[in-house]
């Protein structure tokens, strides 16, 4: 009976999103459930030290020059570790992460000098790997999930702030809305510029919600029964990334309303006659609504990218203020670790049915 009521705790813990709370779980284990598609992954961006500039028979040598390379680093891996020459790696550590980010980004670069696609492939698989090691590894969605179910509980605990942020914000973002420099700024940079810009208000934002994490976690510890086991680093990681993504969903969810407000009160106020006046163009049309009498409301490409850039610029703005104030923080921490109260005590509970069973 032990046995079951275990295994019904360590289900409740990842449905929790709190996997680590198992006796015995790494994270690290995330790469070794995603083998597959790390692999697929890497295969096809070893193909890509193709170059189309080359001759056929200048690639094919180059194709099979990637291969000797990579093969050639697997079997010292296996060698070192007692494993048959070009087995498949039986775990996944730090040496395979490193071959992983390194070698599919270096093959461009030795053969072509391809240094554009060798960094696009590096950040790429660091983003890959970061999003295995979060979803498979501390059970991001679950969290999301959990985060999600106790969304109006957890933002009520932020609508003074949030008024007080608000009141201030759209009143400076509205100010600078009608502005042709705003409109400039957001509508002329291409594509990649203005997704790095609008990304850094939001890394940003990210930023100075994770600078109070580790204090929040000690508190949150403090006030919790852990049943006579103290909370591992890992587990102190997973309880910050359920805090983490409990304020950023916050965050998340303010930038969306800005977003819609803009693109709303845009689209009715910012004429043709108007947006050519700031860009020197009527911008380019996505969607036409018929409105009252013989008008109509235009939704634009450009509209989109300024409403864009006021939703992350809200985000950024609206993660400081909650950061700055005590209040807010306190009744956040309070209401996340009532929450999780249940958790804990299933995690009090299921330590002392390990403790008392050798077998586990």
């Amino acid at each position: 009976m032990d046995a079951d009521r275990i295994k019904d705790l360590e289900r409740s813990f990842r449905r929790a999103g709190l996997p680590t709370f198992i006796r015995g779980y790494s994270a690290r284990r995330a790469f070794a459930k995603a083998l597959p598609l790390l692999t697929f992954v890497f295969v096809v961006e070893v193909l890509n030290a193709l170059n189309r500039d080359f001759s056929f028979w200048t690639n094919v040598g180059f194709l099979a020059g990637g291969i000797a390379i990579t093969m050639g680093i697997v079997a010292l891996l296996n060698v070192s570790r007692g494993q048959p020459l070009l087995s498949v790696p039986n775990r996944i550590g730090r040496a395979e992460v490193l071959v992983f980010v390194l070698v599919p980004a270096l093959l461009p670069l030795i053969f072509g000098g391809q240094w554009k696609s060798a960094i696009v492939i590096m950040l790429a698989n660091v983003v890959l790997l970061s999003v295995v090691y979060l979803v498979l590894g501390f059970g991001a969605l679950s969290i999301l999930a959990w985060a999600g179910h106790r969304f109006l509980t957890l933002f009520a605990a932020s609508l003074s702030v949030l008024v007080r942020a608000l009141s201030l914000l759209l009143f400076f973002l509205l100010v600078i809305f009608f502005t042709t420099e705003t409109w400039q700024i957001w509508t002329v940079p291409r594509i990649p510029k203005f997704v790095a810009a609008a990304g850094l208000f939001v890394l940003l934002a990210a930023g100075f919600l994770l600078l109070r994490l580790p204090g929040s976690v000690r508190e949150i510890e403090n006030d919790a029964e852990l049943g006579g086991e103290e909370l591992t680093q890992a587990q102190q990681v997973n309880v910050g990334l359920v805090l983490f993504l409990s304020q950023f969903l916050q965050v998340v969810f303010v930038a969306i309303a800005v977003w819609l407000f803009f693109v709303v009160f845009g689209s009715l106020l910012v004429s043709a006659g108007v947006r050519e006046l700031w860009l020197g163009t009527p911008g380019d049309a996505l969607l036409e609504i018929p409105f009252l009498g013989d008008t109509s409301v235009v939704i634009t490409v450009e509209l989109l990218r300024v409403a864009t850039g006021m939703a992350s610029f809200a985000a950024l703005y609206y993660a400081v203020a909650t950061q700055l104030d005590v209040a807010y923080r306190d009744e956040v921490i309070v209401q996340v670790a009532e929450q999780m109260k249940e958790t804990f005590a299933r995690r009090a509970e299921y330590v002392g049915l390990v403790e008392a069973d050798p077998s586990t």
